[in-house]
């Protein structure tokens, strides 16, 4: 915002220092903004470089300066002035004593594929095809590591020649990986030649080469765990040694491991790529390991010729490709009357000879690296996500987010108002955005139909009855595998066995959403519904939202996520969505750790400060901050201005407003 309408003139993008899309020129007085997670400060003399804190309000003399501001685009403002700049907490405000001439530059964070790769189902054509998805990196310096200079690689595709577009070229890396010549293989492999600009060769060994340099990787299933085991090491320290680049900020994950590298880290970073990937698979796995991010996910994708299509898609996450393995489970339930006040939510089909219920499920292997394990594998997986390659290619065609946010609630059974009404407190209590919240009790199927294909739902919240064949209204079932289409992009059906209809909203045009894969108490279920919609309020995407859920409720096992787990509903406000612990040590003592998690805007390696006084140092999201101790005053400070959810004494605390703490 300025604080006068302003007449903008284009201007070079190339004239700015980092890439940018757009670039024009204003004459203003003032500039303001709502949203800055980060904001990084720049002079030409370097006396102002680096990081502009919360509860900042300061005056900086003559200069050129550049401010680069985290939104949900990049903005860069650049001007020769003496300025005043006060950073709140959510909010950024720079003023001049005169009307200065400011260059404005906007660069998106490349979300969407540049384009389309063809190839045939022959393996080495899928090398090349999977070798190219690097073309969308933006620099193959360790900055590559933030993630908006790694952008959506291009789409691939089964055809019958290979077809790889002009422009599509990897960067030049001088790193390989061979590989046997199978699916299995390259689609493990494709994540990290992703990230190292690597080419993918037919060997029978698999190994990575470089200049003379190898590094060997184990064959069969073991290679698979090599692979992430590599990714994340190498991306690690590129986060650190990035440090030395473009943004210099006080890094935490540097201070802990620094005095025990056996490198300078501001010589390495000079080096090339090929170089640095020697020297940082020098450093132990055991030392970097701990202050590795959370991964945000680890797929399971059959290797078969039609998943190549889910391989950029999960590229885009950095997440980590495995081969589909684990249990089958033969689940047999049987289900009797209950009390009103324990009705079970119920949708299975029952045989007329007895009321025993059957399903097969699988039960992934799984393990703790990654907050969502999506399955795209046959069957019902239990503790993982359901995937679909659908739910991406939806949110394709998906222009910029509303202004406004339309949730619609829909409770169609009388003796399930109760999570109806928890949820009052909850929908619409963000003031920095515009809701509209639709509550319908009782509707039929033609209203519910209506509902979902009309376009103007964001998400939708379903309270009721599912069964495999619809979803139950005051008429009969609305079976959402008859629509042509739905304009609903997230959805909770809070309903027992809801799976087939939510799977059928997403190959209906939705991008993910929960929900159930057996019975659920009602009770339960009410209690669910108001923690999902409490953490989707505060910008928790879908996976977190699920494993919270699953952590901390009676029966969240029973919920999973359908679709794309990163998907959200809301963006959150100032900084990634985060869960603060707290444990109480004495009378007036406490230890404070915040879990963060992971947003569409702010993904695998991007940083955070939390906003305690005397912390100045950053980290890496998503994952754990080093534990703090606080006095009562200063945690209850911290918590009164501060919007996330609280552990304490093992349940969560809703603390969704500033101002207010909401455990004791």
């Amino acid at each position: 915002m300025t604080d006068e309408p302003v007449s903008p003139t284009p201007t070079d993008p190339e004239s700015f220092e980092f890439p940018v899309d757009k670039a024009f020129t204003i004459e203003v007085n003032e500039l303001s903004i709502q949203r800055s997670e980060g904001v990084y400060l720049r002079s030409s003399n370097g006396e102002s470089d680096g990081p502009v804190g919360a509860n900042t309000d300061g005056s900086y003399g003559l200069d050129m300066y550049s401010l680069e501001i985290s939104a949900p685009v990049k903005l860069y403002w650049r001007f020769h002035a003496a300025p005043e700049i006060r950073k709140g907490v959510d909010s950024l405000k720079v003023s001049f004593h005169t009307t200065t001439t400011v260059d404005f530059g906007v660069r998106t964070y490349h979300k969407h594929p540049a384009g389309t790769i063809q190839t045939t189902e022959c393996p080495e054509d899928m090398m090349a095809a999977v070798s190219t998805l690097s073309s969308a990196l933006k620099t193959t310096s360790s900055e590559r590591s933030y993630p908006t200079l790694r952008g959506h690689p291009p789409l691939i595709e089964l055809g019958e020649t290979l077809d790889i577009p002009d422009g599509f070229s990897k960067p030049e890396t001088d790193i390989d990986i061979a590989i046997p010549s199978e699916l299995r293989y390259i689609y493990s492999a494709a994540p990290l030649a992703f990230y190292l600009g690597a080419e993918l060769v037919p060997g029978s060994e698999p190994k990575i080469t470089t200049n003379g340099f190898e590094y060997e990787f184990s064959p069969g299933e073991q290679f698979e765990d090599d692979v992430a085991t590599v990714l994340k090491h190498v991306f690690l320290l590129d986060c650190v040694v990035r440090t030395e680049g473009i943004h210099h900020v006080d890094l935490y994950e540097r201070h802990a491991i620094e005095s025990k590298l056996p490198f300078d880290i501001s010589e390495m970073y000079e080096r090339p790529l090929s170089e640095q990937l020697a020297s940082y698979l020098s450093v132990p796995f055991d030392l970097v390991e701990p202050h590795i991010p959370r991964w945000c996910l680890t797929a399971h994708v059959p290797s078969e010729p039609n998943h190549v299509e889910a391989i950029p898609h999960i590229v885009n996450d950095l997440g980590v490709i495995r081969e589909p393995r684990g249990i089958e489970r033969q689940i047999s339930r049987t289900t009797t009357t209950t009390a009103p006040e324990t009705r079970l939510r119920r949708s299975y089909a029952r045989n007329s000879a007895s009321n025993e219920v059957a399903m097969t499920l699988v039960e992934p292997a799984v393990n703790e690296e990654s907050i969502e394990h999506a399955w795209f594998g046959d069957r019902l997986p239990m503790s993982a996500s359901k995937a679909s390659v659908d739910s991406f290619t939806h949110q394709l065609g998906q222009g910029r987010r509303s202004d406004s946010i339309n949730i619609t609630v829909v409770c169609n059974d009388p003796r399930m108002l109760d999570e109806q009404v928890s949820l009052d407190d909850v929908y619409g209590e963000r003031e920095d955005l515009p809701y509209n919240v639709d509550s319908y009790f009782g509707i039929p199927r033609e209203q519910l139909g209506e509902l979902l294909t009309d376009g103007s739902c964001d998400f939708l919240h379903y309270i009721g009855h599912a069964t495999p064949t619809g979803l139950r209204c005051t008429d009969g079932e609305l079976d959402i595998r008859d629509l042509d289409s739905v304009g609903v992009n997230v959805f909770l059906l809070n309903a027992c066995r809801s799976f087939e209809q939510a799977e059928a909203l997403i190959k209906k045009g939705s991008f993910g959403g929960v929900a159930t894969l057996g019975d659920v108490v009602n009770e339960h279920a009410v209690e669910i519904g108001h923690a999902v919609a409490h953490l989707l309020n505060l910008g928790f995407p879908l996976r977190a939202a699920v494993e919270l859920v699953h952590e901390h409720t009676r029966i969240g096992e029973q919920y999973l996520v359908v679709g794309d787990g990163s998907v959200d509903v809301v963006q959150s406000e100032g900084g990634p969505p985060i869960v603060c612990h707290v444990e109480k040590l004495g009378s007036d003592s406490y230890e404070l750790t915040i879990q963060t998690y992971p947003t569409k805007e702010l993904q695998l390696g991007s940083l955070t400060m939390p906003t305690l006084n005397a912390v100045d140092e950053y980290y890496l999201l998503p994952g754990k901050m080093r534990t703090f101790q606080l006095s009562e005053h200063e945690l209850f400070e911290y918590l009164m201005w501060t919007v996330s959810p609280v552990e304490f004494d093992g349940q969560l605390h809703w603390n969704n407003t500033i101002g207010t703490v909401d455990f004791q």
